[in-house]
């Protein structure tokens, strides 16, 4: 069976993270953070990836799609799950063609969840999770900000018009935005109304 796959989009500090952690807790899926991913193999002391990694997430930019697959696609594979949350992926065009061409074959993408939610909000929320993220300071959200308004929005659009886009209003508190994600789980289609 094709393991399957939910994409989960949204500014920095949307909430994906909070939300992504109950969808595990209740609905049996892995959470993959493309983010958190690069950040460990940046992190891994032998890692042929950690300084162009380092250099990217630094720069507010994308690192290269081939490197974020194959992290992906590995952290599925070691995982032995068939159900997967990928969050902050695919990010620009770039990721998506990647993505299409390496990954698009081997799993079924379920739909795209997204965190819809204004940059101040989003700035508002970083800035206070600030501590013991490098990224989470003004000039790199700045730099973040503007590559998801410039290359994540067409992906949300690309996918809206292939009608797999849920969108969620992520502004309220986080039980409310909750209540939203757990109806979208629980249709038929989605979880085949199991837990």
């Amino acid at each position: 069976m094709q393991p399957s796959v939910v994409f989960v989009l949204g500014g920095p500090g949307a909430g994906k993270g909070t939300q992504c952690q109950r969808i595990v807790q209740n609905y049996g899926y892995v959470h993959l953070s493309a983010g958190d991913l690069l950040r460990e193999e940046r992190n891994n002391p032998g890692s042929k990836y950690g300084e162009l990694i380092e250099n990217y997430i630094r720069e507010g930019k994308i690192v290269p799609v081939e490197i974020t697959c194959s992290l992906l696609e590995a952290a599925m594979d070691a995982s032995g799950k068939e159900k997967f949350l990928i969050d902050g992926f695919p990010r620009n065009q770039n990721n998506l063609d990647g993505w299409q061409k390496a990954m698009a074959g081997k799993v079924r993408l379920q739909f795209v969840l997204f965190f819809d939610c204004p940059l101040e909000v989003c700035t508002e929320r970083c800035l206070s999770r600030g501590a013991g993220r490098s990224d989470d300071n003004m000039e790199s959200l700045r730099k973040r900000f503007n590559t998801y308004l410039n290359e994540t929005k067409p992906i949300i659009e690309h996918y809206e018009d292939l009608s797999l886009v849920r969108r969620i209003d992520a502004t309220r508190g986080v039980e409310k935005v909750y209540e939203d994600v757990r109806r979208i789980f629980e249709e038929p289609n989605v979880a085949g109304g199991d837990k």
